[in-house]
C-alpha cells in the first residue's frame, strides 16, 4: 500500500528597498539518512540571478549556500518534494549485544566519536529533579526510551510559540509548555545527562488524516497537514540514530522527514544569513497534497473504479479469446500458515510440525475443487545443499477430458493413520505387482540400512552416549538412528523392483532388470 504526497513549502522575505544580502545557508533538503523515500525534490530561488552550491555541514547534513551578486528587493525560497508515505515500523532495528537493556555504556571508541552529542549544559534544579524521576533500569532499552518520551509528552503542553529562539530546559519545565523545538531540546539535555548520546532534529512533519476513526485513543488530524517540526534522536549501538517525538509521545515514523540533525539547535535553523538593515515583510506557506493512493482495506476501490476494472477485464478476455491465448496455472506458488507466519517452517526450515500436515490438506482441497478423480503422488522434491533430507513434492495429476485417473480415493493412504504394515507386506506387494506386469518376481530384492555406516557412526560416539540419545545434534539423523536400532540392521526397510517401459511388435509392456550394488546387499 502506497500513498505518495507532494509537499510545497514557500518562504519569502520582501524588503522595502533594494538591499545587499550576505551568503544564505538553506537547510531544507531531506537528510541523507532519512528513511522516508523522497521521489523528487526541487529548490527554486528568487532573485533568479544567484550562485548555488550544495555542501555538507560537519554532521553530513545537506546545505545549500546561496550568493547574490546584486541588491534584491525580495528573497523567495520554494521547496517542492514528492515523498512515498509507505508505513515505517519505528521499532524495526537491531541492537548490539550488551546494549539491549538499560542502563548500558558506550565502548570507548564509540564514545569518542559521539563526544559532541554528549555535551551537557549546566544542570538546573527542575531538570535535575526530572532526570532523577526517569527509569533507572529496564529489561529492554526500547522500553526506557518510550517511557522518557511519554513522560515528556505528558509533562509539557504543546504550544505554537512565534518568538525566536529555544527555551532552556528549566524554562520549559517551569512553564510546563513549549513548542516542538523546546521539548526536543529538553529531551536532548535529559538524555545526555543520563549518558545517552542525543541530537536535535529539524525537519518536515507530514500527518495524513486516517481513513477511519480509531476505536480508542486520540482521533488524530482531521485533514492532511504538514509543517516544520523538531524532535530528538538518540544513538543506540547497532541501531544507529533512533527518532523520538516528545510533542506527540511517539517514535519518529514515515511522516518525520529530517532536514538537519546537529548537536545544538543553533546549527539546525532552516535558513541563516544576514542582510542590510531594512523593513521586512515575512510570508510563509506550506501544503501537502496526495498525488497517488493505492486502494487498501480501509479505503477500497469505489463503485465507479470497480466498474471500470470489470469492463477492462471483459475487453482483455475478449482479446485473449480472439487471439486464442490460453491461460494456465503453473509455476511454484509459495504458501504460508495463517496462524504463525514467523515460524521458521514458513520461512527457512525445509520441514516443520504443521507444514507437512497442512500441505496435504491443501492438496486434497485442490483435488476436490479442480480435479475430482485425480491421482495423488507423494514423492521427493528438491534437495538443497546443507539440508540433510530432501523436501516433499506433492503432485496432483488429472486428465483434461475430465475422465477420472483414480477411481476410489480410499485407496490413497492417509498419512495420519498407522496401518501397521511391515516389510513382509512390502514383499507381498511387489511380488503381486510383478505378476500383474508379467515380470519375473526374481527381479525383486530387499533393501537394508547401511550397516557399515551405522556401525561407523556408533563407533564415533562417546562411550557414555547411547546411539538413540536425544543429545545427538542432527534431529533427522537422531530420528533415523533411533528407528534403525529399534528395528534392527538385519531387517529390510523395503523392497525394490527395477522396471522400465518396453515395446515389442508395436505392443507396450514392462521389462524387469537387475540393480547391482558393490556390497551385494
Amino acid at each position: 500500500m502506497t500513498i505518495r504526497v507532494a509537499l510545497h513549502h514557500k518562504t519569502q522575505y520582501d524588503y522595502d528597498r533594494p538591499i545587499g544580502l550576505s551568503p544564505q545557508l538553506i537547510r531544507l533538503r531531506p537528510a541523507y539518512h532519512g528513511r522516508t523515500k523522497i521521489v523528487a525534490y526541487d529548490l527554486a530561488i528568487e532573485p533568479e540571478e544567484h550562485f548555488l552550491n550544495w555542501q555538507q555541514d560537519p554532521f553530513a547534513n545537506p546545505v545549500a549556500r546561496l550568493v547574490f551578486p546584486k541588491p534584491a528587493t525580495k528573497l523567495s525560497i520554494v521547496v517542492d518534494l514528492v515523498a512515498d508515505m509507505t508505513v515505517i515500523n519505528p521499532f524495526d532495528f537491531f541492537i548490539e549485544e550488551g546494549s539491549e537493556s538499560w542502563p548500558f555504556k558506550y565502548s570507548p571508541e564509540i564514545k569518542t566519536q559521539l563526544a559532541p552529542y554528549l555535551v551537557t549544559e549546566p544542570m538546573t534544579p527542575l531538570l535535575e529533579d526530572w532526570v532523577k524521576q526517569l527509569p533507572k533500569a529496564t529489561e529492554r532499552v526500547i522500553d526506557f526510551l518510550v517511557e522518557v518520551n511519554s513522560q515528556a509528552e505528558r509533562r509539557i503542553d504543546y504550544t505554537v510559540r512565534l518568538e525566536p529562539g529555544v527555551q532552556t530546559p528549566e524554562e520549559t519545565l517551569e512553564k510546563a509548555s513549549g513548542s516542538c523545538r523546546d521539548s526536543a531540546w529538553l529531551m536532548v539535555q535529559a538524555f545526555r545527562n543520563l549518558g545517552v548520546a542525543s541530537r536535535f532534529v529539524s525537519g518536515y512533519l507530514i500527518q495524513l488524516a486516517p481513513d477511519e476513526k480509531p476505536l480508542d485513543g486520540p482521533e488524530g488530524p482531521t485533514e492532511d497537514f504538514c509543517d516544520l517540526h523538531a524532535w530528538t534522536e538518540v544513538y543506540l549501538p547497532g541501531a544507529g540514530w533512533v527518532g523520538l517525538d516528545p510533542t506527540s509521545g511517539l517514535m519518529a515514523g514515515e511522516g518525520h522527514i529530517p532536514l538537519s540533525c546537529t548537536p545544538h539547535y543553533r546549527d539546525a535553523a532552516p535558513i541563516t544569513g544576514g542582510h542590510e538593515p531594512c523593513e521586512v515583510t515575512f510570508e510563509h506557506e506550506m501544503s501537502v497534497k496526495r498525488i497517488l493512493e493505492s486502494p487498501r482495506t480501509t479505503l477500497p476501490y469505489s463503485e465507479s473504479q470497480w466498474s471500470q476494472i470489470v469492463s477492462t477485464g471483459d475487453e482483455i478476455d475478449k482479446m485473449l479469446a480472439e487471439g486464442d491465448v490460453r491461460l494456465t496455472t503453473g509455476g511454484e506458488p509459495t504458501f504460508v500458515g495463517i496462524d504463525d507466519v514467523d515460524d521458521p517452517q514458513w520461512n527457512t526450515d525445509a520441514v516443520g510440525k504443521e507444514k507437512r500436515i497442512l500441505s496435504n490438506v491443501l492438496l486434497l482441497k485442490l483435488r476436490d475443487t479442480l480435479s475430482p478423480g485425480a491421482l495423488l503422488h507423494y514423492g521427493q522434491g528438491k534437495w538443497y545443499p546443507g539440508e540433510s533430507l530432501p523436501r516433499y513434492a506433492l503432485t496432483c495429476l488429472w486428465r483434461k477430458d475430465g475422465q477420472p485417473v483414480w477411481q476410489n480415493p480410499q485407496y490413497i493412504a492417509d498419512e495420519g493413520k498407522d496401518y501397521g504394515h511391515t516389510h513382509d507386506d512390502a514383499n507381498r506387494f511387489v511380488r503381486h505387482l510383478a505378476g500383474t506386469l508379467g515380470i519375473s518376481a526374481q527381479m525383486t530384492f530387499p533393501v537394508y540400512e547401511d550397516t557399515f555406516y551405522y556401525l561407523w557412526r556408533e563407533g564415533r560416539l562417546p562411550e557414555d552416549i547411547d546411539p538413540t540419545d536425544p543429545k545427538l545434534e542432527d534431529p533427522n539423523e537422531r530420528a533415523m538412528m533411533t528407528r534403525t536400532f529399534e528395528r534392527g540392521l538385519n531387517n529390510p526397510v523395503g523392497f525394490v523392483m527395477p522396471i522400465r517401459r518396453a515395446w515389442w511388435q508395436a505392443h507396450a509392456g514392462w521389462v524387469g532388470g537387475v540393480w547391482p550394488v558393490r556390497s551385494g546387499k
